[in-house]
């Protein structure tokens, strides 16, 4: 087997690819790329048996074949060549040898037959979505899900398909986010758990404009998008009933820039107590007063910012600095709305205006203040 091929093409693909590669895999052989060549073109795939990623790329070549290449060497080696054409041949007992105009790199193979045979798309229903809107659905709830093994569920995002729409939702018990796309036409109503690792590889090789068809069985969600195939294994879990934990009645709202209250939150969020991170927020009808305390150091911050209240008098709130940054960070939109009934309910966060089809909701809970 011999090919050519584009470095920086073929670096690309293997940095997608390079995502499913762990340091310490379950077998010596998952530190390789499976290297496919057939009819001129380049199969990459790569395994940790929890997410599997199979790319492609067009080469030139004389002969296919099939070869387990270390990924770490290649990847670094390819990484420190300028573009260039390079070939790659593989010779007897798995020997590579790779050329370059600077020179002539070899190192040991491995064969293909010890390679996982990557899951197959059996019993499966598909949908297809806009890659823009995976990316957000992504982005949106990734940050929310919870670290916590013993919770298995709410480690992964739920991805809930209702015929219209399609709802990503994320929560570790103190923040919930909920993303909605909708105008979706299809029959499907399924929901599954998706492991937050494989969709963070997902939303890192989604960097063109394009349609992702996204299909599932029991085990299996299959992303194939350009010449890209992520395949993550399900979480086996039951999600908790969420939509019981989001307040109904929010009869006052708060009207704010986003960029001034994350800024003026990083600030405070500085002398806030490090065991809490508690941040205050006095809200009257013209101003949003945002300030923390750590009493151990002395420590004390405040800052006024201006926004629109509505909706009852003025009220006192504590949350975690933490978790609002991170909820602000991710959010897209100029103006936000806050929605908040008492000091000890939870407080919802919306964007001010919502592109068409979407909604999104996020919510914190607040961190109960010491009298």
């Amino acid at each position: 087997m011999r090919f050519e091929v584009s470095s920086s093409e073929l670096l690309k693909q293997l940095n997608i690819a390079s995502g499913a590669i762990n340091t310490n895999p379950v077998l010596p052989i998952m530190e390789d790329f499976l290297f496919n060549v057939k009819d001129n073109v380049l199969t990459i795939t790569s395994t940790n048996l929890e997410t599997t990623i199979i790319t492609s790329v067009d080469v030139t070549s004389d002969e296919d074949g099939i070869i387990a290449i270390p990924a770490k060497m290649l990847l670094d080696t390819i990484k420190a060549l300028p573009e260039q054409p390079v070939t790659v041949s593989v010779e007897e007992n798995n020997s590579i040898r790779i050329m370059s105009a600077f020179g002539v790199y070899k190192l040991s193979g491995d064969s293909a037959e010890d390679f996982p045979n990557p899951p197959e798309e059996e019993d499966v229903e598909s949908l297809v979505l806009n890659s823009k809107k995976v990316h957000k659905g992504i982005t949106n709830t990734i940050f929310a899900t919870s670290n916590d093994e013993l919770r298995l569920a709410m480690t992964g995002v739920l991805v809930q398909i209702d015929f219209t729409k399609l709802n990503f939702v994320a929560t570790d018990a103190h923040k919930l986010v909920k993303y909605t796309i909708g105008n979706i036409k299809t029959d499907i109503a399924r929901s599954l758990i998706v492991p937050k690792k494989g969709l963070i590889l997902v939303k890192n090789a989604l960097t063109e404009d394009c349609d992702v068809s996204i299909s599932f069985n029991k085990a299996n969600i299959f992303f194939n998008f350009g010449r890209t195939k992520i395949v993550c294994r399900l979480i086996d879990s039951k999600y908790p009933e969420y939509n019981a934990v989001i307040p109904v009645e929010n009869p006052l709202s708060v009207v704010i820039n986003r960029k001034d209250f994350l800024s003026s939150l990083r600030r405070i969020a500085l002398y806030a107590n490090k065991a809490t991170n508690q941040v205050v927020l006095n809200i009257t009808d013209k101003s949003m007063t945002i300030s923390a305390q750590d009493l151990d150091f002395s420590n004390e911050a405040t800052e006024q910012l201006n926004c629109t209240f509505a909706g009852g008098d003025a009220i006192t709130i504590g949350f975690n600095a933490k978790f609002l940054g991170e909820m602000l960070s991710v959010l897209e939109y100029d103006e936000i709305k806050m929605q908040l009934s008492t000091p000890s309910r939870a407080g919802i966060i919306v964007p001010l205006e919502e592109e068409p089809g979407e909604s999104l909701l996020m919510l914190v809970m607040p961190v109960m203040m010491g009298n």
